[in-house]
């Protein structure tokens, strides 16, 4: 997802001489290189100084200017967050905060380097919203929008390396604010975001096996989100099975569950997300999640036991 983001805002800034890149500390490598050989100005590497980053970001917004602050997802949002509280979201300024490598990707580098909780805080701040595309193309559409249309600040949670495309031949189009549903199905449901979203298609396609028929939503963003498609959900299927690289408080699993009471929805909701806990575990994130809980045979068993 790094490099279509960086191939991206490239893209979108021989059309639009207005967008920024600011980083902290992270060299101009790869694609990003060439926004910044074909924009020298408008590429700002401030170093190990994430506070800065906000900080000129909003500066620059203030000028009317289409900002991109981007580093490591712990980064990009903890370690500034005064910064993104009072200098963006107080002011309710335009820039796109992108947290790279978000959720356990990370998770050889240990729990510094986790955005386990990072939905959780952004949603608590007023005026932030929060997309988390599910593959490359729904990063570029998210980029699109944060470009063009984009009036609040944004919190744009996104992967590392390797994600594999999903929407292709998705059933709805990207839409800010809106559930997309990408696979039709009609014996259950599921609900995810981001790059995990592999362990829905992945599990889906052996539940296929059993005659078992699943539909699929990428549940990108965040905030604001779409409780109205949400409720259609509710009445379509009995059985919704939510999957998130992120803490069981604050996420998905929470805004799925909270609305599911506040609607007296009587079916059930089976949710795999991060446990409250920090794990040490400096494998691949594979371990990691197995720690917590989230892998395929795990899921697949749970399903198969929810449906009887």
């Amino acid at each position: 997802m790094r490099n279509t983001f960086a191939e991206e805002v490239y893209l979108q800034s021989i059309k639009n001489k207005n967008i920024f890149v600011l980083v902290a500390d992270i060299s101009p490598a790869g694609k990003i290189n060439k926004f910044q050989k074909n924009n020298p100005k408008n590429f700002i590497n401030v170093g190990v100084s994430e506070q800065t980053m906000i900080g000129v970001s909003a500066g620059l917004a203030m000028q009317g200017k289409r900002v991109f602050a981007y580093t490591i997802s712990t980064f990009s949002l903890y370690r500034p967050f005064e910064m993104i509280r009072v200098d963006l979201c107080y002011q309710n300024l335009p820039v796109t905060i992108v947290g790279m490598g978000a959720g356990t990707i990370y998770s050889n580098l240990g729990g510094t380097h986790l955005t386990q909780e990072d939905i959780s805080v952004a949603r608590s701040v007023p005026n932030l919203n929060i997309i988390a595309p599910c593959d490359p193309l729904e990063l570029k559409e998210a980029i699109n929008f944060c470009v063009n249309k984009s009036k609040n600040p944004i919190y744009l949670r996104i992967g590392k390396t390797g994600e594999k495309n999903y929407t292709n031949n998705s059933i709805n189009k990207w839409k800010f604010g809106k559930l997309r549903k990408i696979q039709s199905g009609k014996d259950l449901c599921f609900l995810s975001f981001g790059p995990i979203m592999k362990k829905a298609f992945d599990i889906s396609k052996n539940l296929k096996e059993k005659g078992i028929k699943s539909e699929i939503y990428s549940c990108h963003t965040l905030k604001p989100f779409d409780y109205l498609g949400l409720r259609k959900v509710f009445k379509k299927f009995k059985r919704i099975i939510v999957i998130e690289d992120h803490s069981k408080i604050g996420g998905l699993a929470s805004i799925v569950k909270q609305h599911a009471f506040e609607s007296e929805f009587k079916g059930k909701i089976i949710s795999f997300s991060l446990q409250d806990k920090f794990l040490n575990c400096f494998g691949s994130q594979q371990d990691l999640l197995n720690l917590h809980g989230i892998n395929d045979k795990k899921i697949y068993k749970s399903i198969i036991n929810f449906l009887k």
